[in-house]
């Protein structure tokens, strides 16, 4: 959450720095600033949009050859002007900085502050920064001393970005738990939350690490890494982006969930292609280690949040039934806080969108300290935090996903996660041959049939007319598909804002049947599969109780069309993969209904896309 972009160089850097701000809009935010070294600090900032922000900057005529800039996702104080970042210290010797993350001490240290005779003027974390810098800079007029020296007191996760008033020629930056990474450029050097934010400067960019401090002018730069009170020079390798400006683009989509929704037939193939085109699986394709890993793995426990979570879910069910392993699904963000019993033999998979998820991190690193050595990433981002924190990893090809609600990366994680149970599978004797020629021709098949998935939406958008006006809805699954209704759920709540909830269809009779009235829709995942029969019995308590119902049904199940029961069919029952398939007309529900609500669809209010913060 949140985006940071800096820049020095020899031409003006405000038209950069607003477009890396614009393209980091995806990650959620509710004020946005940039502040320049021209003469001077100075800053602009608003509670409005990056479009309200550069409107300002063209009328006042912002610019300058090194600056920073933020979008902020407020933690600490309401969304307002004065809580907007940059922060200033105020005082001579005066700095600037923006901040992602949270100073978990910072109550502690603004006191310390404030008896020393700094003066705040916001509610955020961030400002303690500024001041704790500028008393630094006191004591030593260096800056990239004093920056080292403020966050060897700092505890909590950052990214920061300093400009001083006395230097204008350089901007320091520093990382610890939370993304930041730099562009080498040919007018200047550049630094920011996210790739995509440069791509319009630079492809070549230095992922830092963390306790990376660098220090940035428009002709080179130097890394220092101050972890644990260090201060070592290090080397970083330079890389080429692979992303496209196509690729962060809307091209001829309405927002960026529509255009990512139907990429999925083409992202699964990407993450699938090198099974696909194989005759057998082999553990290498999680890395050389694995082999021996697998054969030492006993059970597996996932870690992860929100839709990665669901994917999880249903991965426990895969890996039960078709590897017979034992597995436990925790949400990363309660997972830490208990007292968990150890299995020697645990392999500890961690699931994230962005690898830099700060619940996932936090969970995976007390599951090492737990005794855990084993671990696995499934990632849609390679030079993730994630990724450099496991043993093992598999990377996902979703490409850049913008939509704050997660569609695309779900669809490959699942994929993934696949991937990982018949290996296991394989591996333990519970995949025969012929099994897994099976299996592999049924994932060659998916991506046609997240195709014919996506023609549903005429059919779809018509439910989503009488969806607009509901409050409340009750989503219902079965068996693997439950966590699929969990994901359908939660999809409805982010976009469209109404209140939605998920439940095995089974419980309905235990509780949530006193809700289910004329005015609830229930949406219901149909499947013809070993529980469908089941399902049906539970769809008649609905019936029976004036419930309307919305069913996401395979093309032989039996189910009719009558008064109160609408069906929607999908062309064919895909087995073990048909959670994959059903999340597809879920997402355009979603979609479709928040378009009827006039929702602000890419960017719902109050989330952020890469939550960086516990």
């Amino acid at each position: 959450m949140c985006g940071i972009v800096g820049a020095v160089a020899r031409t003006d850097v405000v038209p950069t720095l607003l477009e890396g701000l614009r393209r980091l809009e995806y990650r959620g935010y509710d004020s946005a600033g940039i502040a320049l070294n021209n003469g001077g600090l100075h800053r602009l900032r608003t509670t409005g949009r990056v479009a309200e922000l550069n409107k300002l900057a063209v009328e006042q005529s912002f610019s300058g050859e090194t600056g920073i800039a933020h979008t902020r996702w407020a933690t600490h104080g309401a969304p307002s002007e004065r809580n907007a970042h940059p922060h200033f210290s105020g005082e001579a010797p005066q700095v600037a900085v923006v901040h992602n993350g949270i100073i978990e001490n910072h109550e502690g240290l603004r006191q310390r502050l404030q008896q020393a005779g700094f003066a705040f003027v916001s509610d955020t974390d961030t400002e303690v920064i500024a001041h704790l810098i500028s008393f630094h800079l006191k004591q030593n007029p260096d800056l990239f001393e004093a920056v080292c020296r403020s966050i060897a007191e700092l505890q909590g996760a950052y990214a920061i970005a300093v400009m001083e008033e006395a230097r204008p020629e350089r901007i320091i930056v520093c990382r610890n738990g939370a993304p930041l990474l730099l562009g080498l450029g040919e007018a200047g050097n550049y630094a920011a939350s996210d790739a995509s934010a440069l791509l319009q400067v630079t492809r070549r960019m230095i992922y830092l690490e963390e306790g990376d401090v660098a220090e940035l002018h428009y002709d080179g730069y130097r890394i220092v890494n101050c972890l644990h009170g260090g201060r070592a020079e290090v080397s970083r390798m330079v890389q080429q982006s692979e992303l496209t400006n196509e690729a962060v683009e809307m091209g001829p989509y309405a927002h960026f969930m529509q255009k990512e929704i139907f990429e999925q037939p083409g992202v699964v193939a990407n993450t699938l292609e090198m099974v696909v085109n194989a005759q057998s699986i082999s553990p290498r394709l999680f890395g050389s280690e694995a082999e021996e890993i697998f054969n030492k793995t006993s059970s597996i426990l996932i870690i992860a949040c929100g839709t990665s979570y669901h994917a999880g879910l249903v991965a426990r069910y895969w890996l039960e039934t078709v590897a017979g392993i034992p597995c436990n699904v925790e949400i990363a963000s309660e997972y830490r806080y208990r007292n968990p019993a150890v299995g020697p033999r645990t392999l500890v998979v961690g699931i994230s969108q962005s690898g830099e998820t700060a619940d996932t991190l936090a969970a995976l690193s007390f599951a090492k300290s737990l005794g855990h050595s084993h671990s696995l990433a499934i990632c849609n981002a390679a030079e993730s935090a994630l990724v450099r924190q496991t043993n093992l990893r598999f990377l996902t090809r979703a490409g850049p996903e913008i939509g704050v609600a997660s569609t695309k990366a779900f669809t490959t994680q699942l994929a993934a996660l696949m991937l990982l149970t018949m290996t296991l599978a394989k591996m333990r004797g519970k995949l025969s041959g012929e099994g897994e020629r099976l299996m592999i021709a049924a994932l060659r098949h998916l991506p046609v049939a997240l195709k014919h998935a996506l023609e549903v939406e005429p059919e779809v958008k018509a439910w989503a007319e009488g969806f607009a006006e509901k409050r409340h809805a009750l989503f219902l699954g079965r068996g693997m598909h439950y966590p699929i209704a969990m994901e359908g759920a939660l999809k409805l709540k982010e976009i469209s804002y109404i209140h939605a909830e998920a439940y095995a269809a089974g419980e309905l009779k235990h509780g949530p049947l006193a809700l289910v009235d004329k005015d609830m829709p229930v949406v219901a995942i149909a499947p013809n599969d070993a529980l469908l029969e089941k399902l049906k019995s539970n769809l008649q308590e609905v019936r029976a109780r004036g419930g309307e119902l919305y069913v996401f049904a395979d093309a032989d199940s039996q189910i009719t069309e009558s008064e109160g029961v609408h069906i929607i069919r999908l062309a064919e029952h895909a087995g073990l993969l048909s959670p994959i398939l059903h999340t597809i007309p879920l997402q355009l529900l979603a979609y479709h209904v928040a378009l009827q609500k006039g929702t602000d669809v890419d960017k719902p209010r109050n989330l952020a896309k890469s939550v960086t913060v516990e």
